[in-house]
């Protein structure tokens, strides 16, 4: 036994009784261990240096070809024969690694030309290829989560001549879309929900008697959130065969970037999954494992897992035993960027006829292979059009900053003058604009992950001992919080402040992310303040009002996209506004429009255009949904024919608020025409910001239109509308 190697590796065992371990029969081998042990047997083998403890070893290996980026279309001629995954079949592996350098550079080429969601893409090249190379996609399964890493999938399943319409109207959607793809097993947007999903499908095949395989990727990033946990727990339990890739590249696949660098997904699981990738006991000591087996010939391979079992669990403690804990086997970390292991890999897990749930660690680099990428702070995640030359981006020069950025530095304003109020974002820093305060103030700044109904009971709990605690979640985002925000903190009347980014429609991003519904939901609330800012200056005000409001919850909703230019108060400071008051911006007489959030601007241009065409119209910002100005309303009412309210949100929100008003002061029993204007009752696609509204119905001359049709005029004088130009609001 001494020449099998096992004195150089078991003092490292601690006191535990080795040989009793080796002696061990094959029969108490758990079945599961006796499947993978020569999968384990090759992977060590691949695993005996330090091919994975950093970013240099990642790219240790030589490129197949140079790959070149250039403003041409770049030549590739293997792509070019691939119409579907099933013509990568008879690929050989070097034809496999050309072609996964193939697909950068047609990513490179197409994201350049019309922007997207670049580096996730560049990072899983390889990773795509595989899958797509062993797996038999419609027939197998395999659920991108989130979805921005997708870009090859689409290319791969016959997608590649429609790619310079991403993300634009009547194009090709940013995410994997179930109505897009026979290819797309499941429509994401939002991050964690790739188990869940794939465990559901792996179920659901074991009950009608299908045989194909499911296959689930997520990012470290996404293992963030609690829904992820939930559904290795249940898989764990529920031993379907299911196999789920952790794509592990250090970063959350978020716009997470703050202004020092890159943000790494928070948690202890990414410090553990961290320590195991850079272990070098853990190394060293399943090194031993695979030379015992070399040494004892084939019937070793029980033993070497056992070795391989114990190892595991004295060396990496909860870093590799924590997913067998709940039942999932676990492989790993493999190099993602070596198409020889995955396939390798791919194919024995495939071949086995009962698996169970299987986790393959992977190590990528997000924007592997494309050099402006790899050295930007925030890997070129998300880019407008771009020169694929030099990596720089277009970007316009706006004569105004984004509500975003109007928001981050009004409450850099607040927290300057109150020690209290402290900032919680879900692994969205540079979305969010509170990378601006974490740089401030980085001790009053959390990131709790992406787990927004951990970020609203957190929240609720500073909010306990007396701090002012601004959650500032995508509006799409908090619906995943929704519970927590109603048992936890409106119930209680805990006073959380919630910054809802990216209200309404939100262009390119799609309904995945449009903040339609924020209003409606918050806005049911008993206790909660809801106001929405008709410009930059009004946002600014509204968070001084937030800080201000101590004895309950209050919200306030704003879109992406550029202010308006309003004149903003001094060092952006705000001044708290009475809550449930509106105002009044244009006297009229025979129209009254009811505006709320920044859709008043194309109220104003509605009344612009009116007024050209001899109607008088009055115009008022409601500024809050919760509680309604009733005065402001009933002036409204008594005083004007026609009454309009516009809103950027759902049916059930503003507009719903005041029709109960009006009826229950009989504003509605006399001659007041009241018209609601909001978004339709369907989901609006991914398309530019202006053809959305369009779409919605919401323009100025939709607006205007509305109008001129409740006032009797005639067809021909709506169609004198179109000869007017309004500003886009």
């Amino acid at each position: 036994m001494a020449s099998c190697g096992g004195a150089s590796f078991l003092p490292l065992l601690h006191s535990h009784d080795t040989s009793a371990l080796l002696s061990s029969s094959a029969s108490a081998l758990p079945l599961k261990r006796q499947k993978f042990s020569r999968i384990k047997a090759r992977q060590e083998e691949r695993n005996s240096s330090d091919v994975f403890t950093n970013v240099e070893s990642l790219t240790r290996q030589t490129q197949q070809r140079s790959l070149s980026f250039t403003k041409g279309k770049p030549s590739t001629p293997i792509l070019d024969t691939i119409n579907h995954p099933i013509h990568m079949k008879n690929l050989s592996l070097q034809e496999l690694e050309i072609l996964a350098d193939e697909l950068r550079e047609e990513i490179v080429y197409t994201v350049s030309k019309t922007g997207g969601h670049l580096s996730s893409s560049l990072g899983v090249s390889e990773l795509t290829v595989a899958l797509h190379h062993v797996f038999n996609t419609p027939h197998d399964k395999i659920i991108w989560d989130v979805g921005h890493q997708a870009y090859p999938h689409k290319i791969l399943t016959g997608r590649r001549s429609k790619m310079h319409t991403i993300r634009q109207t009547f194009g090709l959607a940013g995410f994997p879309k179930r109505d897009e793809s026979a290819h797309d097993a499941f429509g994401v947007g939002h991050s964690s929900t790739s188990i869940s999903a794939g465990l559901g499908m792996a179920v659901g095949r074991d009950l009608l008697g299908k045989k194909n395989h499911v296959i689930s990727v997520i990012g470290d990033g996404s293992m963030t959130a609690g829904q992820a946990y939930e559904a290795l727990n249940n898989a764990g339990f529920l031993n379907s065969n299911l196999i789920i890739v952790l794509n592990d590249n250090k970063q959350v696949s978020l716009p997470t970037a703050t202004v020092d660098g890159p943000a790494p997904p928070v948690g202890a699981l990414s410090k553990a999954l961290t320590r195991l990738q850079a272990s070098t006991k853990f190394r060293q000591l399943r090194q031993a494992a695979k030379d015992v087996t070399k040494q004892l010939g084939s019937p070793a391979h029980e033993i070497a897992s056992k070795v391989d079992t114990y190892v595991r669990g004295i060396a990496a403690k909860p870093e590799a035993s924590l997913f067998e804990e709940l039942g999932i086997y676990y492989i790993g970390p493999v190099d993602g960027h070596n198409i020889e292991d995955l396939v390798y890999i791919f194919n024995k897990v495939k071949e086995i006829p009962a698996p169970g749930p299987v986790m393959i660690h992977i190590m990528t680099e997000k924007g592997k292979g494309y050099p402006p990428a790899e050295v930007a702070a925030d890997k070129m995640h998300g880019v407008v059009k771009f020169d694929p030359e030099t990596g720089k981006q277009e970007k316009a020069i706006q004569k105004t900053k984004s509500y975003t950025q109007y928001f981050a530095e009004s409450l850099v304003a607040e927290a300057e003058k109150d020690d209290n109020v402290v900032a919680i974002h879900a692994a969205m820093g540079g979305g969010t604009g509170l990378n601006i305060f974490q740089k401030r103030f980085p001790e009053r700044c959390f990131d709790v992950g992406i787990a927004e109904q951990h970020a609203v009971t957190f929240a609720a709990g500073l909010a306990t001992e007396g701090l002012k605690p601004f959650c500032t979640i995508y509006s799409s985002f908090l619906q995943r919080g929704y519970d927590q925000v109603v048992h936890d903190v409106d119930l209680q009347k805990l006073p959380v402040r919630f910054m809802m980014d990216r209200a309404g429609l939100v262009g390119a991003d799609g309904p995945t992310h449009c903040g339609a519904f924020d209003t409606t939901f918050m806005a049911c609330l008993p206790n909660m303040v809801v106001m929405a800012p008709s410009d930059e200056a009004e946002l600014m005000h509204m968070i001084a009002t937030a800080a201000n409001i101590n004895d309950r919850p209050s919200c306030v909703r704003y879109p992406r996209g550029n202010g308006v230019g309003a004149l903003l108060p001094p060092n952006n400071k705000g001044t708290p506004l009475e809550i449930g008051k509106g105002r009044m911006l244009r006297e009229g007489s025979r129209v009254a429009i009811l505006g709320f959030g920044t859709i008043v601007q194309n109220c104003l241009s509605a009344a612009q255009l009116l007024q050209e065409h001899g109607v008088s119209v009055s115009i008022a910002d409601a500024r809050f949904c919760k509680p309604l100005d009733g005065d402001l309303i009933k002036k409204l009412a008594q005083e004007h024919e026609i009454l309009i309210t516009v809103e950027e949100g759902s049916i059930g929100g503003f507009s719903s608020h005041v029709s109960h008003f009006l009826c229950l002061n009989g504003l509605l029993d006399g001659n007041l025409k009241w018209r609601p204007m909001m978004l339709p009752d369907r989901y609006i696609d991914h398309g530019s910001y202006s053809g959305q509204i369009e779409e919605a119905g919401l323009s100025p001359k939709h607006i205007a239109g509305t109008v001129l049709s409740m006032i009797g005029e005639g067809k021909e004088s709506l169609h004198l509308l179109n000869h007017f130009r309004v500003k886009d609001a």
